[in-house]
């Protein structure tokens, strides 16, 4: 799992899931687990957006000198930017909740085998074993350059 000050607070403060001995994969209770922590994740960046939402409107100063000014509008645009990729993820927080509604969560989109439980912890939003994730970063970087 990513280093603590890197991972969302919602994702620091789960109980990891320990299956029994012969579960079955992907069974109502660790769909339940994973629905539970992305809803957590959800909720947090929804309060970060209310928070910014507020720190924007009741920190708008009008600085006269322009030093002062820049130095608040950069501010204001890194928050605004950060809160952009945290829409997209909310957006893949919405498509992997639906993923479990519709019993095809878990499941690696490329070649179909088991994600697996700690990777889904450590990436609930993860489509893709680790295996084709690898496969497909290698590609993209020969591709991309």
């Amino acid at each position: 799992m990513p280093a603590a000050a890197q991972t969302p607070e919602a994702l620091q403060r789960f109980t990891p899931y320990e299956p029994a001995p012969g579960e079955e994969y992907m069974n109502d209770k660790q769909l339940a687990h994973f629905r539970q922590i992305l809803l957590d994740w959800k909720k947090d960046l929804m309060e970060e957006v209310d928070r910014t939402v507020r720190h924007l409107q009741e920190d708008a100063n009008n600085y006269a000198d322009p030093a002062d000014r820049a130095t608040q509008e950069e501010g204001f645009n890194l928050e605004l930017r950060t809160r952009d990729r945290e829409r997209k993820l909310l957006k893949k927080i919405n498509e992997t909740i639906d993923k479990i509604d519709e019993d095809d969560y878990g499941f690696c989109e490329a070649c179909g085998v088991e994600i697996g439980i700690r990777r889904l912890e450590a990436r609930p939003t993860a489509t893709q074993c680790v295996d084709c994730k690898t496969l497909a970063e290698l590609k993209e970087k020969q591709l991309g350059g």
